[in-house]
């Protein structure tokens, strides 16, 4: 009898590489904060960055992204390395990803792409999934050419056209189609939602906001005591997820939607934007912000610019630090921290804000839990008196 043989079905985990450039006035720690974010980006997708690689240049190249010299060395590390994939920070134009292809022959793909990878993944919803079906497609469509390279093309002229560019037009076709059909799908999910949203009565309406991965859902379940999904991959949450709280006497609708991220795909956020419905017709907005990550404040400065797109900067806003439990002090003899502040001397610096109240919590440790739940109870008890100065069903 034959020695039996296994195989290995497990699937492979994709090795990659990142490649970023460096424009003049982006300083060094900026670059590697963006390059960061994009190696979480591919762990969060299932794959492992094996090597960086950055070039300084006044603006990319045309036709290939990076120079000549860059994309040679690239080649010649995917070959010894046996590289699947290569994920470039900026989004490609078309002719860039079809020369870099026809180069490195292994996948290529930019951050726009790896995103809504992520985003097909994560989506539950049949709102979710029509959403970044919408955005597949739209990113695929001024992509189409190059993708029958392999049809050989006839000459000539009028009437005389190939093969290869008969198929690009009739695939343009279906997909524009396909994409008013989904369109159309969206819509018809917008009016529903629309009348969820008047049917949930008077309750006056919460949303969490911020940046991705600085803890959301694990303040969502602290308060709603429910299991929402959440874990530290970037986009844990994609579908909004509302579940009524009452703190005290008080019955309101808290949302936790999905965060925002810098370089975010445009037609992205546009095919998202029904999903930030829930925000724009929040009465109190948490913007939720990951204190314990070095570059913090940028991340507020793009909340803040998704929130100004979506017109709903001007609500009546709670800043949320979380995560002091994370929050690394400043050691006394250690030159690298100069001018990093100690966690009280940060609490006094942004206190002084007067725009919008402050908190300090860690929802995991349940630090300062009852001082954020109480601030929650006056700011929506202010909103609900506001709106329905005569309600008696409310004990006050």
């Amino acid at each position: 009898m034959g020695k039996q043989k296994f195989y290995d079905t497990a699937i492979k985990q994709e090795r990659a590489i990142l490649v970023g450039v460096v424009t003049p006035g982006e300083k060094d720690e900026q670059t590697k904060e963006y390059l960061d974010e994009l190696a979480f980006l591919v762990d969060t997708a299932g794959g492992k960055v094996e090597k960086v690689f950055t070039q300084k240049m006044l603006k990319p190249e045309r036709a290939t992204f990076v120079g000549t010299g860059k994309l040679e060395e690239i080649k010649a590390y995917v070959k010894s390395e046996e590289i699947d994939t290569v994920v470039f920070d900026d989004e490609l134009s078309p002719s860039q990803l079809r020369n870099i292809d026809r180069e490195l022959g292994v996948k290529v793909l930019d951050r726009s792409n790896l995103i809504l990878d992520i985003f097909a993944n994560r989506a539950q919803t049949a709102q979710a999934k029509t959403q970044v079906e919408l955005a597949q497609l739209q990113y695929v469509l001024p992509r189409l050419t190059g993708m029958w390279t392999h049809l050989e093309r006839q000459k000539g002229g009028i009437g005389m056209r190939g093969p290869g560019e008969t198929q690009i037009e009739s695939d343009r076709r279906i997909i524009l189609t396909k994409i008013s059909l989904l369109k159309e799908r969206l819509r018809n999910i917008d009016r529903q939602n629309e009348t969820q949203r008047k049917n949930r009565g008077q309750l006056i309406r919460v949303a969490l906001v911020g940046y991705t991965n600085v803890g959301k859902s694990t303040i969502m379940n602290m308060l709603s005591k429910s299991e929402v999904f959440a874990e530290n991959k970037l986009f844990a949450t994609l579908d909004t997820t509302v579940r009524k709280v009452v703190i005290e006497n008080l019955p309101f609708l808290l949302s936790d939607t999905v965060g925002f991220i810098r370089k975010l795909p445009h037609h992205l956020v546009e095919c998202f934007k029904s999903t930030l419905d829930e925000v724009r017709e929040a009465d109190l907005l948490i913007h939720v912000v990951d204190v314990s990550h070095p570059n913090f404040e940028d991340q507020i400065n793009t909340v803040n610019e998704t929130l100004k797109d979506i017109g709903a900067i001007d609500k009546d806003m709670i800043l949320l630090f979380n995560k002091i439990d994370a929050y690394v002090s400043p050691e006394t003899d250690d030159e690298d921290d100069d001018g990093k502040l100690t966690l009280e001397e940060f609490k006094r610096s942004w206190m002084s804000h007067d725009k919008v109240p402050v908190l300090f919590i860690s929802a995991t440790e349940k630090e300062n839990i009852e001082e954020f739940k109480t601030l929650m109870y006056e700011k929506i008890k202010a909103a609900h008196i506001a709106r329905y100065p005569y309600d008696s069903n409310l004990l006050y």
